[in-house]
């Protein structure tokens, strides 16, 4: 597949790192104080932290709890890993045509893309950067935005559906689902990682051999 676009916005767990054993082991320690059983699945995946500590505690312990799965989550970002293919696309990038839109405040995001050994982009849009987060349409504009370029000339990489939503409701020209957790979403294609997705000049190409759908 060869098509043209402007600008690439990337989700980061699950399509660039993969961050899960961390996240999974910090959620449950948090959810032993906070929310006795509770346990981080796919229905959470690309959601801002701080939404589901409100949605669980409510506002009287929000700020406590909110505290608390950051510093769990801080505390384990070492144990992020690069997905496949991601560090070599992501750095085959010229600036300023790609970044990253991330449900993760952005200590928490910096330090996973550090771990993973993926370049920080300046335009780099976290949980901070906006008032509403997925699967509300605000982050992808605002990643669009960043880069100065309208959201319909943009590429979103997702692998959850509130960020496929996200990338729908915001008008993104053409949204890539990425491993299989995509298959049921609203993605226009879903591939099985980004190992060798290229982009130069505009021209997005995506091998056959990598989409699942």
């Amino acid at each position: 597949m060869r098509s043209y676009y402007k600008g690439l916005l990337f989700d980061n767990d699950g399509v660039l790192v993969d961050s899960m054993p961390g996240a999974i082991s910090a959620w449950r320690q948090w959810g032993e104080k906070y929310h006795p059983g509770f346990e981080l699945t796919s229905e959470h995946h690309g959601r801002r932290a701080q939404d589901l500590v409100l949605q669980m505690v409510g506002e009287q312990l929000f700020k406590e709890a909110d505290d608390y799965i950051n510093k769990l989550e801080q505390d384990l970002a070492h144990l992020t890993v690069p997905l496949e293919g991601s560090v070599e696309f992501l750095t085959s990038l010229k600036q300023g045509v790609w970044t990253v839109v991330t449900s993760a405040n952005p200590n928490l995001a910096k330090a996973r893309l550090s771990a993973a050994g993926i370049p920080i982009p300046s335009e780099l849009v976290t949980a901070w950067d906006v008032e509403n987060g997925k699967p509300h349409p605000e982050p992808y504009l605002k990643g669009a935005a960043n880069l100065g370029f309208d959201i319909s000339d943009c590429v979103v990489f997702e692998d959850a559906a509130s960020g496929i939503l996200a990338g729908l409701e915001a008008g993104a020209g053409l949204l890539v689902g990425v491993t299989e957790h995509a298959l049921d979403t609203q993605a226009d294609i879903v591939v099985r990682s980004l190992k060798g997705i290229t982009f130069v000049d505009g021209e997005l190409v995506i091998p056959d051999s990598i989409r699942l759908r």
